[in-house]
């Protein structure tokens, strides 16, 4: 059974930085396209934003809102995928979930980021 477990988040000022951790088990990670959401305060699930990916490769992509500010990246010897998130802005606050096979796929229990201004 698939099971993936974020950590990292908690309270920034603004223009501040976090680490998103993402540990899997059950599954390999490089073997599979991995995703950040966010669901910001007060959306559904099915308004969760794709915020970014890493696919078998390695390669990247983001979403324009955190494009620049932004890093995916995996250690395959740790099964663990990273975001690194740097000048954070309060409209970054969200809960932040891992993901792997896609909105029918497997997510964590999410990890809770809060920007104040």
């Amino acid at each position: 059974q698939v099971h993936l477990v974020e950590s990292g988040g908690g309270l920034v000022q603004s223009g501040g930085s976090l680490r998103l951790s993402c540990v899997a088990s059950g599954t390999y990670l490089h073997q599979r396209t991995t995703y950040w959401y966010r669901q910001a305060p007060g959306k559904e699930r099915e308004q969760r934003e794709l915020v970014a990916s890493i696919n078998i490769p390695g390669w990247p992509t983001y979403s324009d809102s955190v494009k620049g500010r932004f890093t995916i990246s995996r250690n395959n010897a740790k099964n663990t995928v990273y975001l690194q998130m740097n000048s954070l802005k309060p409209e970054d606050t969200a809960v932040y979930y891992c993901n792997c096979g896609g909105s029918g796929g497997f997510w964590g229990q999410g990890t809770q980021v809060t920007v104040s201004s």
